[in-house]
């Protein structure tokens, strides 16, 4: 079992930066892909971010690629989501999540965070 909580988000002016970290327990932590979804109002779920257990390769979604970067701390059971350059459009809740498996596809996850509010203003 894993269990996963974010924080880090808030408001921020377009062009600023916010770092989202995820706190996770249970000891299958290391053994997991984490990964950053986030959801707009009356939208879909979105992919953002992923890092793989294992070798720790990263993805990202083409949209905030060159300005989000993913880590993870396997000995702090934290993974992070650096974001820089922020726009109106990244506003969302962003989740955290952790799968065996899975990169980009939220229904691969298994595990998820309750979401962390991020407001870019223009």
């Amino acid at each position: 079992q894993v269990q996963l909580v974010e924080s880090g988000g808030g408001l921020v002016q377009a062009g600023g930066s916010l770092r989202l970290s995820c706190e996770a327990s249970g000891r299958t932590f290391s053994s997991k892909n984490m990964g950053w979804f986030r959801q707009a109002p009356g939208k879909e779920r979105e992919f953002v971010a992923a890092i793989t257990w294992r070798a720790g390769t990263t993805y990202y979604a083409d949209s905030v690629k060159g300005r989000f970067t993913i880590s993870r701390d396997n000995a702090k059971n934290a993974v992070y989501l650096q974001m820089n350059s922020l726009k109106p459009e990244d506003t969302a809740v962003y989740y955290c999540a952790a799968s065996r498996t899975g990169v980009s596809n939220y229904q691969t996850y298994g595990y998820w965070g309750q979401g962390t509010q991020v407001t870019v203003s223009s």
